[in-house]
């Protein structure tokens, strides 16, 4: 503020000192007239905060439409527009700060709700085993094949937790190399019928013998194993999961679709996500890792291509997907 007062000061001082610098003709000013110096700097003082005000009264104004007409400058204007480009640009920041801790707090609590269900399960066991039920030959070995499944089930989500941690780093690349869909679908429909016979599931191919895409089969087969599964585990009782594969030009689209109960649409935006879970039918005590849908979608992203679902409760889900084509 002092060094404002005084050049502006020394500025309105110059015109009655021609030739002179502004800092000197402030000087010569309370040269000449010691006595009124302190008077001079105090109106001073006065003048430059009457301005500031009259600057802050102004914008204000402007900013609230009171003005007398005139528009503001270009300066004030331009300023304006900077500092709303400023707000708008951390809002945003803001914004993807508070979704992103909402993710991580959501995963955190997902991540210890998963591992704490098998964990309690196993720890339950043992203890009845340790309290004299390892010596009861009906208790003994029942009870530890039930720990061993709730470690297996432990080890399966911390393994497709690892999945997708190198998928996202780029740690663990595809090896795509050109490949037989229909070949491939057969194979894990074979895998999964000792699941679907009791069910009296039916799994269909209906690839024909000319779809070949450009993929990683292994990958490409944890794909399949997760959406058919899926089928066969949530589809109601003598349903039927169809795969099928269109030429789409440079790509091909393969959907996965079945007859089952469907999914609400609510649910829809969010399936991919981990952990997450569409109502009661889908448990976490029924074992799954919950992670399967995330690793498909992490699966085919990392192949160029991209995935959506659509659903109609009572109706069943179509899961479609894009792979490049050979």
């Amino acid at each position: 503020m002092v060094a404002l007062c005084s050049a502006l000061a020394a500025g309105l001082l110059v015109p009655f000192f021609p030739g002179t610098e502004p800092v000197h003709a402030l000087i010569a000013v309370l040269g000449v007239f010691p006595v009124a110096g302190a008077s001079t700097w105090w109106l001073v003082q006065r003048y430059v905060q009457a301005r500031v005000e009259l600057i802050h009264r102004t914008m204000h104004d402007v900013r609230k439409g009171r003005g007398d007409g005139a528009k503001p400058s270009a300066g004030l204007q331009a300023a304006d527009t900077e500092v709303a480009a400023w707000a708008e640009e951390k809002r945003k920041e803001l914004v993807d700060l508070r979704e992103r801790e909402r993710f991580r707090r959501e995963f955190i609590g997902n991540l210890a709700h998963e591992l704490r269900t098998p964990a309690f399960s196993i720890q339950g066991y043992i203890l009845t085993l340790l309290e004299g039920g390892l010596e009861d030959p009906k208790v003994n070995r029942v009870f530890l094949q039930r720990a061993s499944d709730g470690t297996d089930r432990m080890i399966r989500i911390i393994e497709d937790l690892d999945v997708i941690s190198n998928l996202e780093s780029g740690v663990v690349t595809v090896q795509a190399k050109r490949m037989e869909l229909k070949a491939l679908v057969d194979e894990m429909i074979d895998g999964l019928r000792a699941q679907a016979q009791p069910r009296k599931y039916r799994l269909h191919n209906a690839i024909g013998d000319e779809a070949w895409v450009h993929a990683d089969r292994d990958r490409l087969a944890q794909v399949f194993q997760n959406l058919l599964a899926n089928a066969v585990h949530y589809g109601r009782e003598g349903g039927t999961c169809t795969v099928r594969a269109f030429d789409i030009g440079r790509e091909m689209l393969v959907e996965v679709a079945d007859d089952g109960p469907g999914i609400a649409s609510e649910h829809l935006p969010r399936l991919f996500e981990r952990f997450y879970r569409v109502g009661k039918s889908r448990a976490r005590n029924e074992g799954g890792s919950g992670l399967g849908l995330s690793i498909v979608k992490h699966i085919v992203e990392a192949h160029g291509g991209t995935i959506a679902v659509k659903s109609t409760e009572g109706e069943g889900t179509t899961f479609s997907f894009t792979l490049p084509k050979a």
